[in-house]
């Protein structure tokens, strides 16, 4: 896979954070990608829409996706850097790779993913940093209850 692929996947993740904060909710998207580079599932951070605190984009994208016999291959595309519950998804069912659009509005567990094995792919996307950027400064109260921060 290459950058461009990257890219292009993560175009259809800034949709679904896009989409999320059109609802009202936490601008962040995500897919997962299976080895041939077919999307399995996209899907977007739906804690405040569902009041359900584990709807994450990255586990929404997950459940999107249904029931796979294997993960191996598979790529979990991302608008912001995952947290701890995400990576530990990631890791807990064996995704080899997850792309990321940014990390400097929140630097999540993509260091621990890189030191236990997942490639990390870190674009630096500003168009994804100015959406969290916007939406945390708007919204900082939810954005810390979303990070689990007083």
């Amino acid at each position: 896979m290459s950058e461009v692929d990257y890219r292009r996947w993560l175009e259809i993740a800034v949709a679904e954070a896009e989409a999320g904060r059109a609802e009202g909710g936490i601008p962040i998207g995500a897919a997962l990608i299976g080895a041939d580079g077919q999307v399995l599932g996209r899907g977007h951070n739906r804690r405040v829409q569902d009041d359900d605190p584990s709807v994450h984009g990255e586990t929404a994208a997950f459940r999107n996706a249904g029931r796979q016999r294997s993960y191996a291959g598979t790529t979990m595309v991302t608008t912001l850097s995952p947290c701890w519950y995400c990576s530990g998804l990631v890791r807990q069912f064996g995704i080899g790779r997850v792309v990321i659009g940014e990390a400097r509005n929140f630097h999540g567990g993509h260091d621990w993913l890189a030191e236990n094995g997942v490639e990390v792919v870190l674009l630096d996307d500003p168009g994804c940093a100015r959406m969290m950027a916007e939406f945390i400064e708007a919204n900082p109260q939810l954005w810390y209850e979303d990070i689990g921060q007083d």
